[in-house]
């Protein structure tokens, strides 16, 4: 079924250097854009008029059109990846949510930030499997969950940014340039994110795709979805990759996103000084960590499945920790949130197994598709959380949904191959 051959090319060293930075840049101002909408929820829509009372229910409908356009666009950069090259979502991405981030400054309703959201998600999900489909391809096997590692790793740091841009940077910038012609410090970071995206594109003109994808060229069925759905073989793996993925989105999505709202019912003394942002910036200072940690053991174990399934236990524990936990002080709140992005911090790990699970002609499709799926996942997690939430209250109804996420995540470990070490270079026939 597979034609596979003994070599997988490693890339020059300026060229595989240049190809690292780019790709955590990347990815770093990928994050920055996904994050900053769950950080400036607030402010922003009361701004555009949205009553206090409707803000979580409306913010939860925004970041369902978020991960809308990241599940559209996750199959269309996917496709395009193995059609038209890496380097070319690398570019078409960062282009179409650098352009809608700094739109998304300038919404004066609920509909135009919707579709606006739409347009920077459709954008968001090119970047970073064509990213890791990019270094993963030119490094070698036993070398390439560093590169991947690195990319996650960094990368993640976007959303550290994306907090302190939006409470520090932005109302700094605001007072002192009048002649922005903004009025709010949420604007201003939609801008800086923006800005940052468009310079990114002047350091992308000096990279060039990886050898595997030019011996490539030559196939009809690059990038075929009639390809990757014909087997149900090839099913399974692509189905065990997205069912890994999901946790991470419950936790980020739901957990750590509505930690407020969590917090009055957990009955926190702390709870109205408790802001999304500052949750998410230590959910993903964990995840930095997390990453790393999951990236390096990997390697030093020599196993992506046996480091995700210690991660999805830890993770386990955490959420039924989270979610019992006693009048928590704000300090314990964002400990949490934290250490919950240490347990799902084995995305580094998740989106190298998709890369590595599937052929070059099908590479940037399935790891593209598969991180999107993922993440667009919490549309229905988001849902089902909504449709118990009136029976069972918002903590038991976010125990379920979080232990359902886990045991998906556990089936999908236990269905896929080993991949550590796994020569690239082989295509699906």
């Amino acid at each position: 079924m597979i034609d596979s051959s003994s070599e997988s090319p490693t890339a020059a060293p300026h060229f595989w250097s240049l190809a690292l930075i780019v790709c955590i840049l990347g990815y770093f101002v990928d994050i920055y854009d996904i994050v900053l909408f769950g950080v400036v929820r607030i402010p922003s829509l009361l701004a555009i008029g949205v009553p206090a009372d409707a803000v979580k229910q409306v913010g939860l409908t925004l970041l369902n059109w978020q991960m809308g356009g990241m599940l559209v666009g996750g199959v269309l950069w996917g496709v395009m990846g193995d059609r038209r090259g890496r380097k070319a979502v690398l570019f078409g991405s960062i282009l179409t949510y650098s352009l809608a981030n700094i739109a998304n400054a300038h919404v004066a309703t609920v509909g135009q930030y919707a579709g606006l959201r739409f347009i920077a998600g459709l954008g968001l999900a090119g970047e970073l499997g064509a990213a890791v489909t990019l270094m993963s391809e030119i490094t070698s096997p036993k070398l390439r969950g560093y590169a991947t590692t690195l990319i996650a790793g960094i990368g993640v740091a976007g959303a550290v940014a994306a907090n302190l841009v939006a409470k520090d940077v932005a109302p700094w910038l605001l007072a002192r340039l009048p002649g922005l012609g903004l009025q709010h410090a949420w604007q201003v970071a939609y801008w800086v994110g923006g800005l940052m995206g468009l310079a990114l594109l002047l350091l992308r003109v000096s990279i060039r795709e990886s050898r595997l994808f030019e011996e490539t060229r030559r196939l009809s069925n690059r990038g075929s979805l009639r390809l990757l759905f014909s087997s149900w073989e090839r099913v399974g793996r692509f189905t065990a990759c997205v069912l890994i993925g999901m946790p991470t989105w419950f936790v980020v999505g739901i957990l750590v996103s509505f930690a407020p709202e969590f917090a009055r019912a957990l009955g926190s003394p702390d709870a109205s000084t408790i802001t999304p942002g500052d949750a998410l910036m230590w959910c993903y200072v964990g995840l930095i960590f997390g990453d790393l940690g999951s990236g390096f053991m990997s390697q030093w174990l020599g196993s992506r499945r046996k480091v995700v399934a210690l991660f999805l236990t830890l993770t386990a524990v955490l959420v039924l920790t989270y979610v019992t936990m006693q009048h928590p002080s704000r300090t314990t709140v964002l400990t949490l949130c934290g250490l919950l992005g240490v347990g799902v911090g084995y995305w580094a790990v998740f989106v190298t197994i998709a890369a590595e699970q599937f052929g070059t002609n099908l590479r940037a499709t399935v790891a593209t598709i598969v991180p999107n799926l993922a993440r667009g996942a919490l549309i229905p997690i988001t849902l089902g959380y909504r449709a118990i939430e009136p029976a069972l209250g918002s903590l038991h109804a976010a125990m379920a949904i979080g232990m359902a996420t886990l045991v998906l995540g556990g089936v999908g470990v236990w269905l896929l191959r080993e991949t550590f070490g796994k020569d690239l270079d082989f295509i699906e026939r």
